[in-house]
């Protein structure tokens, strides 16, 4: 992963709403939820969440796919792992401590 992804990555995630949204997806899990499933459990105006969600599907960290009539979301699982493991990559590389 390079700085600049990184980098956008947390600033997405960098946003209350936005964060809150993210692991609100991550604990659905691979199945995801509806936009309305998301509005509900987070009771955010339908437009504030369609701002926010275009965000975390810029960033990578979220998906979209069009299920009929109904815009179902999901976490990047992958792109998530991608950016912890490059967050810990180097921990404790100038220190030996075992981590």
């Amino acid at each position: 992963m390079q700085h600049q992804h990184a980098a956008a990555a947390l600033e997405s995630l960098g946003n209350e709403t936005r964060l809150a949204i993210f692991r609100t997806l991550v604990r659905a899990g691979t199945s995801g939820l509806p936009v309305g499933g998301l509005k509900e459990k987070l009771g955010i105006p339908g437009s504030t969440l369609s701002h926010h969600l275009s965000q975390l599907v810029s960033a990578g960290l979220v998906s979209q796919a069009r299920e009929g009539r109904v815009l179902r979301c999901q976490a990047e699982f992958s792109a998530m792992n991608e950016l912890l493991g490059y967050l810990a990559d180097e921990c404790c590389a100038d220190e030996d401590c075992g981590c």
